[in-house]
């Protein structure tokens, strides 16, 4: 049977930053294959109420940009698994985008997910030339209202795994997975090479083993934000 990549998401400075650290290693001990930290941010557009919630708290407490790369830096020398930055592009312009890319890669991250990082712009903007310099993950996110058109640019430029939000909209827990998630993950194949993965919504072992045949990488962020264990979460949904 195919095993299905685990990758889960936490909030920099959620609770707190030590907190951020020990999540991380707890997930690394339950057998989660790769993390995605995300940068908290005043205005995410993309995230449902229980990451909202975490970044308005994260950054109540102080976080700022600088704080994510202590806890990158730290973390990278703690775990073996692959660490990936979240953030919102408005982060990644404030910082300067080829800082941004050279201080995560100085860090130990791995790639960059942005979910609102306009491929159209790339002329002006240069995020993809500096993920390609700075040796990083360019992951592209795509969502079920993503044309075929919009799909074969972002699998030109794509590196590492392309993130399919299962849904239109925010993310969050839900009971099921959408109907037709399998025709739209066989579509987004058509035009990737690199492996898929899925989030948005995934709070279930049925989810994961529905994902099984039709994807590469199962993404669990909401529902374990307001875990108290971790561990015994991860354990019901990965083993």
């Amino acid at each position: 049977m195919k095993k299905l990549k685990i990758m889960t998401h936490v909030v920099v400075g959620y609770p707190s930053l030590e907190d951020t650290i020990r999540l991380v290693t707890t997930m690394e001990k339950a057998g989660v294959d790769m993390v995605e930290l995300q940068i908290p941010f005043s205005d995410p557009l993309a995230d449902g109420p229980t990451i909202m919630k975490a970044c308005e708290a994260s950054l109540a407490r102080g976080t700022k940009v600088v704080d994510a790369f202590v806890v990158m830096e730290k973390l990278a020398k703690e775990v073996a698994i692959p660490l990936l930055f979240m953030a919102y592009y408005n982060t990644v312009f404030n910082y300067g985008v080829e800082k941004f890319c050279r201080d995560a890669k100085k860090a130990g991250c791995k790639g960059l997910i942005v979910p609102d990082v306009p491929i159209e712009e790339e002329e002006n903007e240069h995020f993809i030339e500096m993920c390609k310099k700075h040796d990083l993950f360019n992951i592209r996110v795509v969502s079920p209202s993503s044309t075929d058109e919009r799909l074969k640019k972002n699998a030109a430029v794509g590196t590492g795994f392309v993130y399919c939000t299962a849904r239109q909209g925010i993310t969050g827990v839900r009971d099921s997975l959408p109907a037709d998630v399998t025709d739209y993950l066989k579509r987004v194949r058509k035009h990737f090479t690199i492996p898929l993965a899925v989030g948005f919504g995934i709070s279930k072992r049925e989810h994961i083993e529905a994902l099984r045949d039709h994807a590469d990488i199962a993404v669990i962020g909401s529902a374990l934000i307001d875990e108290k264990n971790v561990s015994e979460f991860l354990e019901r949904m990965i083993h």
